[in-house]
């Protein structure tokens, strides 16, 4: 999914940013690449194809990331260095709840990662360059 090229450019701007220990090193670019590669087709992280690795690892490293603003940083380094991103992720979907469903707490309370797509789409979105 990433070239050698954009790892390299990627690599030392997440290692700067992601809470060592948690993630090992030899996996770090699989389960980066799973964690686009979900956002990029919409699907749920059970749906991730094996040469990812475990699903639930990504889930777990896009969750714990998200809840410690490591995507925030990321993007901010990026846009600091000049990286050019290639792609932009905005994810559409539209989830249909019963009235009284509306505001109830969820194991895990996922709204925060929600949030950060949301906020990182929008800084993203922002930066992006713009077609003469």
């Amino acid at each position: 999914m990433l070239s050698d090229e954009q790892w390299s450019d990627l690599e030392p701007l997440i290692e700067a940013c992601r809470p060592h220990a948690k993630v090992p090193s030899p996996h770090l670019r699989r389960t980066v690449e799973a964690i686009l590669w979900r956002h990029q087709n919409g699907s749920k992280w059970r749906a991730l194809p094996a040469e990812f690795g475990p699903w639930w690892m990504a889930a777990q490293t896009f969750i714990r990331w998200a809840r410690l603003g490591v995507w925030e940083r990321l993007l901010t380094l990026i846009q600091e260095r000049g990286v050019r991103l290639g792609m932009v992720f905005l994810d559409g979907t539209n989830i249909r709840a019963h009235q009284k469903a509306a505001g109830a707490s969820r194991k895990g309370d996922l709204q925060k990662s929600e949030t950060t797509v949301k906020r990182l789409a929008d800084l993203v979105a922002a930066t992006a360059p713009r077609p003469a």
